[in-house]
């Protein structure tokens, strides 16, 4: 189920974040930058000090401690890598009240297992987002946990979806959520290097070639989108008889195009389902 993008978001909603890395502070900048939560709302912590100082200039509230952060926020994001999450969750245990959502963007870590490592009853939910949240071009996938009250999950979808689309779903696609659309973007980034690459090959600039590409697949995504129509069919508009496209579309058919990319999302969903069968802490 798709949630539509929001308007705004409650004006006293706080929000915390443990963990200031890409991610983090994709989804906490792109927030910012949609309007939707004031900085002075949002508390943040991370030990590498660098992350922090890279965060701070969005104006938000530095915490002096994740349990800090807790305290401070309804609703808290664990923005950290998924070997960190059992970690975290053993040292904010002690703080957490029922007030408090927990949000884990972190791949592969279970509902079962965060829930297992605070105290009962606690509300979960976990998401995976991209870090195109950046500029209100994300795609985030929430699944809600066994304690969630009336509300949470729209509330969290909201969220999600002010900085992009958002679906909400079972948990047991997560894995697969996050081969395609979490781990997605690097894919794409590779094309837009690799049509780059060609471009450059074939005599163009490397800026304007660069600027060509990146906005190739931003209008190529928007039409499929926007059109409702298959990939397939747009690409056969664009294929003319014996011409420029179906040619390039050949060799990309005997270089394993498509099945490489078939093959990426797969090692990616099996890695989250590898780092999900670890043990806490691992």
């Amino acid at each position: 189920m798709a949630s539509e993008k929001p308007s705004k978001l409650p004006d006293d909603i706080t929000l915390g974040f443990i963990g200031a890395g890409k991610m983090g502070k994709a989804i906490c900048g792109g927030l910012i930058n949609a309007g939707m939560v004031k900085p002075r709302n949002i508390s943040v912590h991370d030990r590498n000090t660098n992350m922090l100082d890279s965060i701070r200039g969005l104006g938000v509230t530095i915490a002096k401690d994740n349990g800090d952060v807790v305290r401070r926020s309804q609703f808290v994001i664990l923005a950290v890598k998924p070997h960190i999450v059992p970690i975290v969750l053993k040292e904010i245990n002690r703080v957490v009240e029922p007030n408090n959502l927990i949000v884990s963007i972190a791949a592969g870590v279970t509902i079962a297992t965060i829930e297992n490592l605070l105290p009962a009853k606690t509300r979960v939910i976990r998401v995976m987002p991209n870090t195109p949240a950046l500029v209100q071009t994300g795609a985030a996938y929430v699944s809600p946990g066994t304690s969630v009250k009336e509300g949470d999950v729209d509330l969290v979808a909201e969220i999600f979806s002010s900085v992009g689309i958002c679906e909400v779903g079972r948990e047991e696609l997560l894995d697969a959520i996050t081969g395609l659309s979490g781990s997605g973007p690097a894919y794409i980034y590779a094309a837009i290097e690799a049509m780059a690459d060609g471009g450059v090959k074939m005599g163009l600039p490397r800026d304007m070639a660069q600027r060509l590409a990146a906005q190739t697949a931003m209008g190529a995504a928007k039409m499929v989108l926007e059109t409702g129509k298959h990939p397939g069919l747009l690409k056969d508009e664009v294929c003319s008889p014996g011409g420029t496209t179906i040619a390039a579309m050949h060799r990309l058919e005997k270089g394993g195009f498509r099945g490489a990319l078939i093959d990426a999302i797969e090692a990616a969903t099996l890695r989250s389902q590898e780092l999900g069968t670890k043990s806490p802490g691992e």
